[in-house]
C-alpha cells in the first residue's frame, strides 16, 4: 500500500478565512493534511520573516477547524517553522490559499499567499498558490473543487518531483468566481504586467497628522494572449509556472561583454 502524500496547507488571510477551510476540506481526500496558518490577516506580507520576537503556535480544538495550527506571524513564518523543526519530516507538497482576490502579474511579488508556496520551494518541496479572482468569497466551494483537481493533477505528474535542475515546481493559480461546471478550462500562462500602482490616499488623523494608505494596484498593462490576465478574461483558470531565479541572464552576459567584470 503506497504512502499517502503529506500536504502542508497555509494562507495569508488567516486561519479563520473561508478560503482556507474550503481548500482544506476539498483536498482532504488526497492525502494527510497539516494546516499551519497565520493568526491574523497578512495580505501583502510577501516573503517576510518575523525576526524581532519569538513565535507561538496554537492548535484549534473543536469545531470545523479542529486540528488547525495557527502562528502569530506571517505566511512565510508558518511554512518556515514547519520545515525547520515543527514537523517531524518535510511534507510532499505545500499549498497556499485560497486567497481572497487575484494574484496576477506583479502581484506575486507582494503576495503572502504566493510567499507561503515559495517558502516550501526554498526547502525543496513543490508549492501551489491558489487565489480567487474576485473578493468576497463568492463561489469559494466551487473554487476549492477546482483546486482539488489541480492538486490531484500535481500529485500524479512529474511536477511533484524535483527536476534535473534540482528545483521544486512552483505554480501560481488564479480561479474565476464561477460555478464548478464552468471551471474545466485550464490555461498554462506567463505572468502579465500592470501599470504602476495608484497614488497613495492621504488623510488627516484625529490628531491632525498626515496618514497614508497604500493605493490600489495598477491597471492591467499586458493582457496579451498567453498571460494570466488573458486566461482569466477568457473565463479560464490560469496556471503559471514560476521560478525563484531573479537573475537577468541576458543582461548578465551583456554586462560582462561590456567590461563590467574587473579584477
Amino acid at each position: 500500500m503506497s504512502k499517502q502524500p503529506h500536504i502542508l496547507v497555509s494562507n495569508d488571510d488567516g486561519y479563520l478565512a473561508p478560503g482556507l477551510l474550503a481548500l482544506v476540506n476539498a483536498v482532504r481526500p488526497l492525502g494527510r493534511i497539516t494546516v499551519i496558518a497565520p493568526e491574523q490577516n497578512h495580505s501583502g506580507a510577501s516573503n517576510s520573516l518575523t525576526l524581532s520576537r519569538p513565535l507561538s503556535i496554537h492548535r484549534v480544538a473543536g469545531g470545523e477547524r479542529d486540528g488547525f495550527f495557527f502562528i502569530n506571524g506571517t505566511p512565510t513564518d508558518c511554512v518556515h517553522v514547519a520545515m525547520t523543526g515543527f514537523l517531524d519530516e518535510k511534507p510532499d507538497l505545500v499549498i497556499s490559499g485560497i486567497n481572497q482576490g487575484e494574484n496576477m502579474g506583479e502581484d506575486v511579488l507582494y503576495s503572502g499567499t504566493v510567499a507561503a508556496a515559495i517558502e516550501g520551494v526554498m526547502f525543496g518541496v513543490p508549492g501551489i498558490a491558489f487565489s480567487q479572482i474576485d473578493r468576497g468569497w463568492n463561489r469559494i466551494d466551487d473554487a476549492a473543487k477546482a483546486a482539488h483537481d489541480i492538486v490531484a493533477q500535481m500529485l500524479v505528474s512529474n511536477l511533484s518531483k524535483n527536476h534535473t535542475d534540482g528545483m521544486a515546481s512552483l505554480l501560481n493559480v488564479n480561479i474565476p468566481n464561477r460555478p464548478y461546471e464552468d471551471l474545466y478550462r485550464w490555461r498554462v500562462t506567463r505572468l502579465g504586467n500592470r501599470h504602476h500602482s495608484q497614488p497613495v490616499v492621504v488623510q488627516d488623523s484625529p490628531r491632525g497628522d498626515k496618514i497614508y494608505w497604500i493605493g490600489a494596484a495598477g491597471h492591467v498593462k499586458d493582457s496579451s494572449e498567453g498571460t494570466d490576465f488573458h486566461a482569466i478574461n477568457e473565463g479560464c483558470i490560469s496556471i503559471t509556472p514560476m521560478q525563484l531565479d531573479l537573475t537577468h541572464h541576458a543582461r548578465l552576459a551583456a554586462m560582462r561583454a561590456n567590461g563590467w567584470d574587473r579584477g
